[in-house]
């Protein structure tokens, strides 16, 4: 078996479940863009360009007021910054990513960075090279369910609501199964409570940065804990 075609099987395999969901809720936000006036174009463009999730849900809807470019960043800001952690998370593996250094960062989404990061490479396959595979399989699906949504919509004046809760769904779905192969639920434990904590403690608009950078400090000082433990 051809090792690169392997990597590009094993990478297809894992990305499945993202696919489902990227499919479905990219369907959604076409559908949501025609909804709101645009071509379809437009949510192809914006898939393409932002790859952002439920950023690009806010944006849409900013596209119709008056645009005010400092809340458009802010928002962006706020909503994205959780995956400054993730980044953090993945500079030991895409150190040595050379040119696909660049479309690994790019494409660095809550599920890519679960699958990235967490999924067992067979032996013999190039670790960075089944990386960007499901990279760029998840890029895809999530612009061909954009563009999908937004044609279809044009054509057949479709609506359907209450997709835009399929990628907290596929999320919770690929949190669970890293819950069930862990030794230790300590840190899935602590993370629910500090969430909790800070939603409670600074509201739903401020929380996520509070409870990210606190899920960063517990990470250092677990990890400080280990390595004292492994020198005893």
């Amino acid at each position: 078996m051809s090792t690169k075609g392997g990597e590009f099987r094993f990478a297809f395999r894992q990305s499945i479940p993202v696919l489902f969901g990227y499919i479905a809720l990219g369907l959604g936000y076409g559908l949501y863009m025609h909804n709101l006036g645009f071509s379809f174009i437009y949510p192809t463009l914006m898939a393409l360009t932002i790859y952002g999730g439920s950023v690009e849900f806010v944006i849409a809807n900013m596209l119709i007021q008056h645009f005010q470019p400092l809340n458009v960043l802010l928002v962006t800001l706020v909503v994205g910054f959780r995956q400054f952690f993730y980044a953090l998370s993945m500079l030991k593996q895409y150190r040595r990513a050379g040119w696909r250094k660049w479309l690994l960062i790019f494409g660095l989404t809550d599920e890519t960075f679960v699958l990235n990061y967490y999924s067992t490479v067979p032996k013999g396959y190039d670790r960075t090279q089944v990386q960007l595979w499901i990279t760029l399989l998840d890029w895809f699906y999530w612009v061909l369910g954009a563009f999908l949504g937004g044609f279809l919509g044009s054509i057949l004046h479709l609506q359907i609501e209450g997709l835009d809760f399929v990628m907290t769904a596929l999320f919770i779905v690929l949190a669970l199964d890293q819950f069930l192969k862990e030794d230790s639920h300590i840190s899935s434990f602590s993370g629910i409570a500090i969430t909790i904590i800070c939603l409670l403690s600074f509201g739903k608009t401020y929380f996520l940065v509070v409870t990210l950078l606190l899920l960063v400090l517990e990470y250092y000082l677990l990890t400080k804990r280990r390595q004292k433990g492994a020198q005893k």
